[in-house]
Formats: C-alpha cells, sequence, structure tokens
C-alpha cells in the first residue's frame, strides 16, 4: 500500500468531522463534534493500524512567527488519493527524549467511516471532512513540548511498534522526523552525513547488543518517513546529498529491524504562522559532520563475557565496522577507547577489569587496520554514572537499566 493510502486511511479514521455532525445533529462534548462518534464505535477486529509519530524535538521547531519549518499537515494534499479505505484504527503522538516517550493526541480511535453512515453521499462528505480533523490532530501534535529535551528516533520507533503489537490487519507507522537523533546508539552529533560507512556502523552498532539491542521490533510493520533531514529555521541545514544519506540510514535501521520501510521525499517546509513553543534550553544540536569528534558507545554485556576481559567473537564484527568508520574518517587523529564496570564488582578488580576491556577493544580496533599509534586504552574503573541520566532522570531507569550503561565501553574518534 503507497503511502498516500495510508495516510488516507489515517484520514478516513480520525475525521468523520464536522460532516457528520451535521448529518446526525448530534452535539457531543467534543469541539469537533463530528469525532465524536468514533467514542462509542468498536475497532473492527481485522482492521488495521495506523500510527502517526511526530517529532517535537528542538531541530523541528519553529521558534519565531513567519519563520520555515516543517509543516507535517501540509503533506497530507500530496499524500491523499480517492481510494475508499476505511476501518483503520489511528493514533497519532508527539515524541521526543531520549527514552522516545510519545504524548498521544490521539490513541486508538477507530474509524469504519462507512459503516457509521450507509448514505454513499454522507460518506463522502465524511471523507471530506475527515482531511480537516488530520490536518488539527497534526498540528496540535506539533505544538505539543515533549517531557525530555533531545531526541532517539528508534526509541520513538519501538513505542510506535509497541502500539501496532496487537493489531490484526495492516500495520502502519507513518514517522514525520527531520531524523536528527541526538542520543541512543543512532545519535548523529558525529556523523559525517555522507559516508557509507558511517551507516554500516551505526547499524551494527545498534544491533550488535543481543538482548539490549536498541533496534525496534518491525516485523510485519510498513513504515514511511516524511520530512527526513527538514529541520526548522536557524537549525543546520542539510543539502540533498545528506538528506539523501539520511533516508539510507533510517531504512537500512528500518528493515534490518524487520519492517517494510520506504522515505519520502516530499517538501514539508512552510512559513509558520505562529511561533512553535520553545525547546528546553541547552538541548544538543546536529551539526552535519562539523563536531570534531564522536563517541560510538557499546555494553560490556555486547562485548564480554561476565568479568572476562576476552572480547566476545560474535561481537567482532561489529568492532570491525568501528575500526572501518575510525580508518575512513578525514582527519583523523586518535581514538579513545575508555572501559567502564559497573558497581558490583569488588573493588580491588575495577580498575583492572576495565583496563583489560579497554585494551581488548584496543587490539581488536588495531587488527582491523586503526593505526596502534592513534589508538589509546583506558580502563577508568566504575562508572561514574550513565551518560543518559544527563537527559533522563536516574529515578526512571531500572537498577538493571542503570548497570547495563554502567557496565560500557566508550569509543572516542576524534578528528584533528
Amino acid at each position: 500500500m503507497s503511502a498516500a493510502r495510508r495516510l488516507s486511511a489515517a484520514v478516513a479514521v480520525v475525521g468523520v468531522l464536522t460532516a457528520a455532525t451535521l448529518l446526525t445533529g448530534c452535539e457531543e462534548e467534543d469541539e469537533r463534534a463530528g469525532c465524536a462518534w468514533t467514542k462509542t464505535q468498536a475497532p473492527t477486529a481485522e482492521a488495521g493500524n495506523t500510527v502517526v509519530l511526530v517529532d517535537g524535538s528542538a531541530s523541528v521547531r519553529v521558534k519565531k512567527a513567519g519563520a520555515r519549518g516543517p509543516d507535517y499537515g501540509g503533506t497530507a494534499d500530496e499524500l491523499l488519493d480517492k481510494e475508499d479505505e476505511q476501518g483503520e484504527t489511528v493514533s497519532i503522538g508527539t515524541f521526543g527524549g531520549p527514552a522516545g516517550d510519545v504524548v498521544w493526541t490521539v490513541r486508538e480511535r477507530p474509524g469504519d467511516w462507512k459503516e457509521s453512515n450507509d448514505n454513499p453521499r454522507n460518506q463522502e462528505l465524511n471523507r471530506q471532512a475527515a482531511n480537516d480533523c488530520l490536518r488539527e490532530d497534526l498540528a496540535t501534535a506539533q505544538r505539543e513540548r515533549p517531557v525530555d529535551g533531545g531526541t532517539d528516533v528508534l526509541a520513538a520507533l519501538a513505542a510506535g511498534a509497541e502500539t501496532l503489537s496487537d493489531t490484526k490487519g495492516d500495520k502502519h507507522l507513518l514517522v514525520l522526523s527531520d531524523g536528527l537523533s541526538t542520543t541512543g546508539c543512532a545519535d548523529l552529533r558525529g556523523a559525517r552525513f555522507g559516508s557509507p560507512q558511517d551507516i554500516k556502523s551505526i547499524v551494527s552498532v545498534c544491533a550488535a547488543r543481543g538482548e539490549f539491542s536498541e533496534l525496534p521490533r518491525l516485523s510485519g510493520v510498513k513504515v514511511t518517513f516524511v520530512g527526513l533531514g527538514h529541520s526548522a529555521g536557524g537549525q543546520p541545514s542539510a543539502d540533498r546529498a545528506q538528506r539523501e544519506w539520511l533516508r539510507k540510514l533510517w531504512t537500512t535501521l528500518c528493515e534490518r529491524a524487520g519492517g517494510t520501510c520506504e522515505a519520502e521525499d516530499s517538501s514539508v517546509m512552510a512559513k509558520s504562522p505562529a511561533p512553535a513553543r520553545p525547546g528546553s534550553p541547552g538541548e544538543p544540536v546536529v551539526r552535519y559532520g562539523d563536531s570534531r569528534s564522536r563517541t560510538i558507545t557499546l555494553p560490556g554485556a555486547a562485548l564480554f563475557d561476565p568479568n572476562s576481559p576476552r572480547v566476545r567473537r560474535g561481537a567482532v564484527p561489529t568492532l570491525a565496522d568501528v575500526a572501518a568508520t575510525a580508518r575512513t574518517t578525514p582527519s583523523l587523529d586518535r581514538v579513545v577507547v575508555n572501559g567502564y564496570v559497573d558497581p558490583r564488582g569488588g573493588s580491588g578488580n575495577d580498575r583492572e577489569l576495565s583496563q583489560g576491556r579497554a585494551e581488548a577493544v584496543r587490539e581488536v580496533l588495531v587488527d582491523h587496520g586503526v593505526a596502534a599509534s592513534r589508538v589509546t586504552a583506558h580502563g577508568r574503573g566504575r562508572s561514574p554514572g550513565c551518560p543518559e541520566t544527563e537527559e533522563t532522570a536516574a529515578v526512571d531507569m531500572t537498577r538493571e537499566q542503570r548497570w547495563q550503561c554502567d557496565r560500557r565501553v566508550d569509543i572516542e574518534i576524534i578528528r584533528k
């Protein structure tokens, strides 16, 4: 099914607004009374489900009236068609923060718009009215401010997939985002936005974590990305080649997670009629390859057996991809490997174990072509804390999650 038909289905589900109100003569609490009928309608058992995820991070937020920025509601005209889609359930939410938390504007709203009215003319009026409802819901989602700053697009995909997990019919995930993750395994603040090796390395790292993999479960889900590389005015701007790199990255990650994936290159830029709410102060910014360094984080559980400094054989391909990324980094200065352990080890061997693990990772990087003179290894002992807690309150993480983050290896690739 095309992206156009999927969004048409979403419109049909969300819609049935003004026309339905006029035709039934009923008044409901909802100001858009035409949507009220969906509150009493049970979802069709075999109906599909469309989840629309709207990026709410700072990079897509217009900060002053009249500035250009992504207007995802404006994509409706380009993506709608006249197919008689019906029966889909729709959810629309805004995502942001390192945990990919979603603030839902619409949650699993049923909408068999043909079943709601058996008059063909009324059905067509309902379908037309659905356009306005979708635009209003998308506009509301765009105005919503996420709970936390920054963004992890993969974590948002996981949240969307979870919403689709019990769907018996078609599963559609529409992701409206510039694709600029600033945390997690796909943190792009140090990416070069032109290197195929960067894509391979990011995908390898995200998938290499075994039971701790950050890839969502997208089997059976059709995913469409819209707006990749299109950020708000005042933010660093992507050129055509960089947008193409982003499309390749996200479709590759999506496919590795088991989804059927595509990225629309539709124009989403428009002048904002009013300023959006500002993002959180100090939110991270992706500068399209201007950064002098990038840090690749791998959990110890993906690299080592418990209390062992030897790299698992299955982890070598991932480190080989990291080595290739370092080798092909223009003007490479050095690579710094920092090993950490969690607080559960005995204080007598914390430093020794972390040093052994850092040196083992260094050895693999050198074996795969990184000049030995450019790689240093440092055992830092107990971790001073999970980096994610700078944006995610420690109270929101379980003890096991903190331990997983603490026992890690950070590989910093630094340019001159």
